[in-house]
């Protein structure tokens, strides 16, 4: 029938330019294209020949959608915009869970250097950000070491002069002007240094080093060589050099069994500076026209060199146009050599690390068919939701999304709880109404399956949140035996118990989530435990009132204390009823840390 449907639309498809927008049952946009002709790029996706990872798209595709452009490259841009405003799980994505971490300077109100991390380095427009930088800890370590160098305000805030000012390490930013001339000479070699000449930081280090051996500070003295030896090593691993000291970033890829490997070097200054290795199934028929919408999407939100130099076989016309910035390709000279590199990293990174990615794809898939043989339904999304609380107080709840057998981070959800004390049944009932509610009303995902970290009563309380919404979401339980390990996932519709394979690759997916959800949870209730005040601890004790406050924080000075006190020193204080349910309290509070 689904196949009648997609045939009847697909005679009506123009053989014109555009974008098209492949969808599942839910709606949801899985995959985004271009195409010069669209009817005879959207008749290959159905005509019966697609295999590997095009055949699993194809199955998921109830519908298309496309709009017809005048132009390849308005097809592009278009393709480009979709990719980003949906993030379809299909389309190849040069994108990490976090930005890169760029070293930024700024001369105004007080001269500082320090390691950022902008989700939009475009839309920033301070020009002296310097980077990417692929190593968070190689960054954090320049700016220490600048910092150490040169005088710049590190301080927050300050009013006084602080211990940076008496240890030479600042000149007083906070209560005195400082003269421009002397900010400048200190601007030109930060700025010299982290634009690539390394010298002007090791004749600093020289002058430092022969100076704090005259005054006989010889531990200072080791830890400037030390950075010294740093600096020595960061040049050998950028010993890469090529005459052109521009910004640029040179782009290559290997293909090989369903898969692309995609090699970024970032050049500054006209040195190697970081690089980044990306290996992606890959689901089209056309995987350069995917790589280079990817590569677009790339640049929307990172930051854009003066020139990017790419493989021969893409289109560089299109993705200068569509970037804004020069794209090349090279046949000879030291970017030739560079791109060969790129080429030859991708291919080796592929080669060490297929087999590693196909048993991962294979367990991962794998167990998400064994589920879905086992429950008899397609299963594409599942929510896991777990509950946790201390003695009915920071009562939080968490969702965990896995997509595919994946984790979708972006999809995670924490909620704070409203119900009174250790309420399971309400509490699970309270997340999910939230959940699934906003998600009608907004038109949002829905999962197929919703997994409950409990038994039977966690379960009810699901099932009349979807009964409530009329949902139609199959929910299940996962069940721990005597030795608190799962071995068992209770269906919640017929209330049959499966009993799971502890070697199954449905065990370790189900344990995956289980721990998943856990620990997003925990993290969360942690998390808001450590901004609650000493007092808000003492206050979710009943018997403890402002006056017997002051005398347990007067006597032990902090909560880890009064923990540590025994119950008959703290009936000298409170009765004992009170120190009872306090010590009680307060070693559930501390053991849940510790177990974290």
């Amino acid at each position: 029938m689904q196949n009648e449907k997609i045939h009847e639309k697909l005679k009506l498809v123009p053989h014109l330019p555009g974008s098209y927008q492949m969808k599942d049952k839910n709606g949801i946009i899985i995959y985004v294209g271009k195409a010069k002709d669209l009817k005879n790029r959207l008749s290959s996706y159905f005509n019966g020949r697609v295999t590997g990872k095009t055949k699993k798209l194809v199955s998921e595709i109830d519908t298309f959608e496309y709009i017809v452009t005048t132009s390849e490259l308005e097809s592009f841009i278009l393709e480009i915009n979709l990719i980003k405003k949906y993030d379809p799980k299909y389309n190849i994505l040069l994108k990490d869970d976090k930005s890169y971490p760029y070293i930024e300077y700024k001369r105004k109100p007080y001269p500082t250097v320090k390691v950022v991390r902008y989700l939009n380095v475009k839309k920033r427009e301070n020009k002296h950000l310097f980077g990417p930088y692929v190593n968070a800890s190689a960054a954090r370590k320049m700016v220490n070491l600048i910092n150490r160098l040169y005088p710049l305000k590190k301080c927050l805030n300050g009013r006084d002069l602080c211990l940076y000012y008496h240890i030479h390490e600042c000149l007083g930013y906070c209560v005195k002007k400082i003269d421009e001339e002397t900010i400048d000479n200190m601007e030109k070699q930060i700025l010299g240094f982290l634009n690539g000449n390394d010298s002007i930081i090791i004749d600093k280090l020289m002058e430092q080093i022969t100076l704090a051996s005259e005054n006989m500070n010889y531990e200072l003295a080791l830890e400037l060589k030390q950075d010294l030896e740093y600096i020595k090593v960061i040049q050998e691993k950028q010993r890469v050099e090529i005459s052109d000291r521009s910004s640029m970033d040179f782009i290559n890829y290997y293909f090989e069994s369903g898969f692309i490997s995609i090699e970024i070097f970032f050049i500054r200054a006209g040195k190697l500076v970081g690089g980044r290795n990306k290996i992606i199934p890959v689901v089209s028929d056309d995987a350069i026209s995917d790589l280079e919408s990817s590569i677009a999407v790339f640049y929307t939100k990172n930051e854009v060199p003066k020139s990017i130099i790419v493989n021969k076989d893409m289109n560089t016309e299109i993705l200068s146009d569509a970037i804004g910035t020069k794209v090349i390709t090279v046949e000879k000279g030291d970017k030739k050599t560079l791109l060969d590199m790129a080429y030859n990293n991708a291919k080796i990174n592929l080669k060490n690390n297929f087999q590693t990615i196909q048993n991962k794809i294979e367990r991962t898939s794998g167990a998400n068919e064994e589920l879905e043989k086992l429950l008899g339904m397609k299963i594409n999304r599942i929510d896991s939701f777990d509950n946790s609380n201390l003695f009915g107080t920071f009562a939080v709840s968490g969702m965990v999304v896995f997509k595919d057998g994946l984790p979708s981070k972006k999809d995670y959800r924490k909620y704070k709880v409203s119900v009174d004390k250790n309420d399971d049944y309400n509490t699970m009932k309270e997340v999910t109404y939230r959940r699934y509610y906003r998600a009608l009303v907004e038109h949002g995902e829905m999962p197929d399956l919703i997994l409950v970290d409990g038994g039977i009563n966690q379960i009810h309380a699901v099932k009349d949140t979807i009964d409530s919404l009329h949902l139609n979401i199959k929910v299940c339980g996962l069940v721990k035996n005597d030795k608190h390990r799962t071995n068992e996932l209770l269906d919640g519709d017929t209330l049959e118990s499966y009993k799971i394979d502890y070697t199954s690759n449905l065990f370790h997916y189900l344990t995956r989530i289980q721990d998943e959800v856990h620990r997003f949870t925990i993290n969360y209730h942690r998390e808001l435990r450590s901004k609650g005040s000493i007092k808000s601890l003492l206050d979710n004790v009943e018997g403890i009132g402002d006056v017997r406050k002051k005398e347990l924080m007067k006597k032990y000075g902090s909560v880890k204390k009064i923990n540590e006190a025994s119950i008959e020193e703290l009936d000298e204080i409170l009765p004992h009823k009170v120190s009872e349910y306090l010590k009680n309290y307060l070693n559930s509070f501390y053991s849940k840390d510790e177990e974290q």
